[in-house]
C-alpha cells in the first residue's frame, strides 16, 4: 500500500502504518487521520506529539491507554475519561494514535 502526500509516494504496510518513521511529517500526519475519518485538533495533536516522543526518546515505548490519559492529564490540565479518548480516536488511542504518528503497529495486546 501508499499513501499519497503533496506529489510524494510514501510506503504504507497493509495495516496503512508507515514502512519508514523518517518519512512522518504532519502533513503525512493529516493524510493518514483522515482516511481514519479524524479530523485532527488540538488535543490528537497532543496525542500524537505524545506517542512519538515516547517511542523516540524511551526505546521504543508503546504507552497504554491509562498512562496516555495520565500523560494527557497533565498536559491539559484536568484528567480525561476513557470515553473523551475514544471520542478523539475510536479504533484505539494507542494503536490508532500510533499510526497517525507515523510509528510501527503496536506489539501490545490490550488496553490497559
Amino acid at each position: 500500500m501508499a499513501l499519497e502526500v503533496n506529489g510524494q509516494t510514501i510506503a504504507t504496510t497493509e495495516n496503512g502504518y508507515l514502512e519508514d518513521a523518517n518519512d512522518w511529517n504532519e502533513d503525512v500526519a493529516l493524510a493518514i487521520a483522515k482516511e481514519e475519518g479524524i479530523e485532527m485538533t488540538d488535543q490528537h495533536w497532543d496525542i500524537v506529539k505524545y506517542l512519538r516522543e515516547e517511542h523516540f526518546e524511551n526505546g521504543g515505548n508503546e504507552p497504554n491507554e491509562r498512562t496516555i490519559l495520565k500523560a494527557m492529564g497533565k498536559k491539559w490540565g484536568t484528567k480525561p475519561t476513557s470515553k473523551d479518548m475514544y471520542n478523539l480516536f475510536p479504533l484505539m488511542p494507542s494503536k490508532q494514535g500510533r499510526k497517525i504518528a507515523g510509528l510501527p503497529q503496536s506489539t501490545r495486546k490490550g488496553g490497559y
